[in-house]
């Protein structure tokens, strides 16, 4: 489902990738934008977006109460499947099948400990058989497809031995910096845009992701500072952090027996596997989790607190 406004309607575009600037033609939420809850998660998955309403005063006592200060999250490598703010949204699970999924995120300078407002956070992830949207010629998923599925890392690497001076911003290592694939479809569920309201907070909803090919099971995320925000968009501005949150191996296996999920033909790579998870917690983008150990397909609430440096630029290209 996505937002009813017409506005949040916008044209499909390539992306565009900037070092030290990030542009986005973006619709502001306006007055009407609710305040989203605390980090902490007190929500039932299945009516996170209309408690928002009415939480302003809950929300600010709580942030006039000393802040836990989190150290820096992990930069991690944006992928080769970003799309830069194509959907401006909270709801981005437009008309996938999975278990519910309240996302609950906060953005806080790691120095100061203090929010970080109006700022600009992208979330994207694969759907439950490990496809993402704009390229699902290239990931084939889970499904028994038969393809190549994404790894994070750049592919194409040619054969034989290379000759002459190599080009300038190639990829390095295998962590999947310089690794951008142009979208091959004008699909777009499961990728979304919000602003941080004045307590740093933003709540997406969408679906518990699957998996694919060597990697655990992730979101993808980006936040972006110093824009401006205006009846027109918000445009300008860098990207502060690049990064991932991840699942507790409980909760993946509980999924996994969950359809569509059990019906995913792919070798999962659990958490202590994955090589782009830095085994450190909260710190490296392991979510919180909520949800019934009974019943998991009733729905899961996610979130996590993010410490980010504002004056410095991680686009996760170069990593």
């Amino acid at each position: 489902m996505t937002d009813n406004h017409p506005q949040f309607q916008q044209p499909a575009h390539g992306p565009k990738h900037k070092k030290d600037l990030t542009r986005r033609k973006v619709v502001v939420a306006g007055a009407g934008a609710a305040v989203a809850v605390g980090a902490a998660g007190t929500l039932a998955a299945s009516g996170a977006f209309a408690s928002e309403t009415g939480t302003a005063a809950s929300a600010s006592s709580t942030s006039t109460a000393a802040e836990a200060c989190y150290r820096l999250t992990s930069e991690t490598t944006e992928g080769p499947y970003y799309i830069d703010a194509d959907k401006i949204r909270r709801d981005i699970t437009e008309d996938k099948e999975g278990i519910p999924l309240t996302l609950q995120l906060k953005v806080i300078d790691s120095e100061t400990c203090k929010p970080v407002a109006n700022a600009a956070v992208d979330i994207w992830h694969c759907d439950a058989l490990g496809i993402y949207s704009g390229y699902e010629s290239l990931s084939t998923g889970g499904g028994g497809g038969g393809g190549s599925a994404p790894t994070d890392a750049p592919s194409g690497t040619p054969s034989g031995t290379p000759t002459g001076e190599p080009p300038s911003g190639a990829p390095s290592g295998g962590t999947g910096g310089g690794g951008h694939e142009e979208p091959t479809d004008d699909e777009r569920y499961l990728r979304g845009t919000w602003r941080t309201d004045k307590h740093g907070q933003v709540t997406f909803r969408t679906i518990f992701p699957g998996w694919y090919r060597g990697r655990t099971v992730h979101i993808h995320t980006k936040v972006h500072v110093d824009g401006t925000w205006t009846d027109a968009g918000y445009e300008g501005g860098h990207t502060c952090h690049t990064g991932q949150f991840f699942f507790d191996e409980e909760a993946v296996l509980a999924s996994a027996e969950v359809e569509p999920y059990s019906t995913s033909t792919t070798e999962r790579t659990t958490l202590t596997e994955d090589t782009i998870y830095d085994q450190s917690g909260t710190t490296g983008g392991l979510l919180k989790l909520k949800y019934n150990k009974k019943n998991i397909a009733k729905g899961v609430i996610g979130s996590i607190t993010m410490g980010v440096d504002p004056d410095t630029t991680n686009d996760g290209t170069s990593l």
